[in-house]
């Protein structure tokens, strides 16, 4: 018999702590200069939007509302990169055994789903306040503005210098920066015209094109974003394997080569498997051997090959 004397409480796993978590999740923020960057801009931007928000309430300057929604909407693409790019350094483990790393990819598709939001919200109150244009306080606009253009600018800066616009959800992000560097200019633009002519209907007209410029700027990464997650095949790899699979068929040995399948991991590792069927006396390492570097010429990182024998 076992003695009894031993405590109950030595066998009790660990207890989940939320705070040594989101603490942890922290230190791995600040660890890393990409993370980090993107955490202060992410404050910044916050912070900013709440002034930019209660200034065009005071102005009643949709432009500048307008803008300040667009930098919330910033926010969450920012939150959501960093909570990808945290993610992403996860290992694998038994039930994600590619790991972590395509949650960059998720997060671009949901900045560009946020991004077509955002457009048609502007959109739709442009149009409304074109056909009956308010008052503006214009006066008051041109200082916030020019504000909002230079923590804007401060974001394009960072993301430029810190390698983030090669991911999707940094592309994504990016592109939210970008759009709303462009709402920035816009509210100067009709705040001046507005000065000088008196042209109310010169801010939801900027509102307007602000919102078509976002929605344009969006497509190419929410079609992009949209492929890796259907498995399609890389379109930069659409010409050059067709030509792969050529080569491997003039190989020695090799009879037929079947159900090729290859796609996008994360930004620029691209996987494969194919099926070769060869002859009964063909050399399967050798042939192995070169299909591999022909596939890892045109930059497949992983490729698994199945080798069938022909029968006699």
């Amino acid at each position: 018999m076992l003695p009894l004397s031993i405590k109950d409480d030595e066998y009790k796993p660990a207890k989940f702590n939320l705070f040594v978590k989101i603490s942890g999740w922290f230190r791995s923020i600040l660890a890393d200069k990409t993370s980090r960057n993107l955490f202060f801009f992410l404050c910044l931007n916050l912070s900013f939007a709440f002034v930019e928000l209660l200034y065009g309430i005071w102005s009643n300057s949709l432009g500048l509302i307008s803008d300040s929604f667009h930098m919330f909407f910033d926010c969450t693409a920012l939150l959501a990169g960093l909570a990808a790019s945290v993610i992403s350094r996860w290992r694998s483990n038994d039930s994600f055994s590619y790991g972590y790393v395509r949650a960059e990819v998720l997060a671009g598709f949901v900045n560009g789903l946020f991004l077509i939001f955002t457009a048609f919200f502007i959109f739709s109150e442009g149009v409304e306040r074109a056909l009956e244009p308010p008052d503006v306080h214009h006066e008051r606009l041109l200082p916030v503005s020019i504000a909002g253009l230079l923590v804007n600018l401060v974001g394009i800066f960072v993301f430029q210098h810190g390698g983030h616009g090669h991911s999707h959800g940094g592309e994504g992000v990016f592109l939210h920066i970008v759009a709303d560097t462009l709402g920035s200019v816009g509210v100067i633009i009709s705040a001046i015209i507005m000065q000088k002519y008196d042209l109310m209907i010169a801010d939801p007209i900027c509102s307007m094109l602000i919102a078509l410029l976002i929605g344009v700027s969006v497509v190419p990464l929410l079609r992009e974003s949209i492929g890796i997650l259907m498995q399609r095949t890389p379109p930069s790899l659409d010409h050059t394997l067709p030509e792969c699979y050529q080569r491997v068929q003039q190989l020695q040995g090799v009879y037929n080569l079947q159900e090729p399948h290859f796609w996008t991991l994360c930004t620029d590792v691209y996987i494969g498997t194919l099926k070769l069927l060869v002859a009964p006396d063909a050399d399967s390492r050798w042939i192995l051997s070169q299909t591999h570097n022909i596939f890892t010429q045109v930059g497949v990182r992983q490729l698994y090959v199945q080798i069938d024998v022909a029968a006699m």
